[in-house]
């Protein structure tokens, strides 16, 4: 049947609805997030897949309807491994983009420049730094961190080095804000263990030599020399210990020491550099789909913690009094450690939340617990040996 409206009703319709509340227009609108990840620069190995791996929830929640009928919009930048270039970023992020959230900053120096922009603009930041300075700031609940902090990753190093008899230990590190803490937590633990720092150096990581840092290390006469810094100048520090006939210990965190920088060396250079770093939930059905999502069997721990930084804020989202990074502030821990259903993956768990279900989400990165701070309260670190050019697993614990 042809309805005819006269001007009058026309008229009074377009009053009606220009006068709905806003929030009922506003449901039709995006939720906005921001992902903020080192796509160039040190962190440029990592980055591409940390991006990916939260693409990837993102898409799943919008396939399945959004979160509450609302779709999931992504904004991404790249830090550039760059404080400056970093901050750039989040404040088109937050001013520009307006979104709610940020995920996925690397570098300690990055996430410390970029968290008082968070904080002071009620943004929910969620981080894979682990410098124990970023979570003793003053961010008042709006940062929640994946990676365990230096005083875990250094206290289960000491652990593991003194197990393999190290007793004297030389540091050369890059300047980053984890440089000095890292050198206090291990000369505080590894006395317990027979050992000792015998000394640091903390050099420009832009340099491309270092052998004035090399033979200061080589005159202490350690047995190990702890290369605390990031690929790029960890690959010219092992080159230049192996010309110098360096033959004792050599360890360095993960992300530092990775195929591709094995790859760029000889295998002389590199074997028996030891490396540790937090390890994946291997066995979990988060991880598996990750490995999929990537087309690897190894995702790196970054890319499932940023999978799991998503997954956090979609279902934190989904309960939130209001759809803002406040909201995110109150509800992420009611759905990652509220003592619910286990939930591995979000589409599930945004089902049960629909169903007034109670969830406790663990993800690809592990268990999603945190402290008051905001640090993550535990997880199991894999320790690897490079040897003919790749990395052999010496366990996981």
């Amino acid at each position: 049947m042809l309805v005819r409206l006269n001007r009058r009703a026309l008229l009074a319709g377009t009053a009606a609805a220009l006068a709905a509340p806003a929030i009922l227009r506003a449901q039709a609108e995006p939720i906005r997030f921001g992902a903020l990840n080192p796509l160039t620069g040190a962190g440029g190995p990592y980055g591409p897949s940390m991006r990916k791996a939260i693409e990837g929830v993102i898409e799943a929640v919008n396939n399945a309807g959004g979160i509450n009928g609302r779709r999931v919009q992504l904004f991404g930048e790249d830090t550039q491994t760059n404080p400056d270039a970093a901050v750039r970023a989040a404040r088109k992020l937050i001013d520009v983009d307006r979104v709610i959230a940020i995920m996925g900053t690397w570098a300690s120096a990055v996430t410390t420049a970029v968290a008082p922009l968070c904080w002071e603009s009620r943004t929910m930041l969620f981080t894979v730094s682990g410098a124990d300075s970023i979570t003793q700031l003053p961010h008042r609940g709006f940062i929640i961190r994946t990676q365990p902090n230096s005083t875990l990753q250094i206290t289960k190093l000491a652990e593991f080095l003194g197990e393999r008899g190290a007793r004297n230990i030389f540091i050369l590190a890059a300047q980053t804000p984890f440089a000095e803490p890292n050198r206090v937590i291990l000369e505080r633990e590894m006395p317990k263990y027979g050992g000792k720092v015998a000394g640091q150096v903390i050099y420009d990581r832009d340099k491309t030599v270092f052998r004035s840092e090399v033979d200061q290390a080589l005159r202490a006469r350690p047995d190990y020399i702890f290369l605390n810094g990031y690929l790029p100048d960890v690959t010219i520090l092992l080159r230049e210990l192996f010309r110098a006939g360096w033959t004792g210990g050599k360890v360095a965190p993960a992300y530092a020491v990775n195929q591709r920088l094995l790859d760029s060396l000889p295998a002389e250079v590199t074997n028996g550099t030891v490396t540790w770093a937090p390890s994946p939930d291997v066995e979990s059905p988060a991880f598996k789909r990750l490995q999929t999502l990537l087309g690897t069997d190894d995702p790196d721990p970054y890319s499932c913690q940023t999978n799991d930084h998503a997954s956090l804020a979609c279902l934190a989202a989904a309960i939130a009094p209001a759809i803002t990074g406040e909201g995110l502030r109150v509800s992420v821990r009611t759905v990652s450690q509220g003592g619910g259903e286990r939930v591995t993956d979000v589409v599930e768990g945004l089902r049960l939340l629909k169903d007034g279900r109670k969830i406790d989400y663990a993800g690809s990165s592990g268990a999603c617990d945190f402290t008051d701070t905001g640090d993550i309260l535990t997880c199991p670190f894999r320790y690897e040996v490079a040897e003919g050019g790749k990395l052999r697993t010496l366990r996981i614990a």
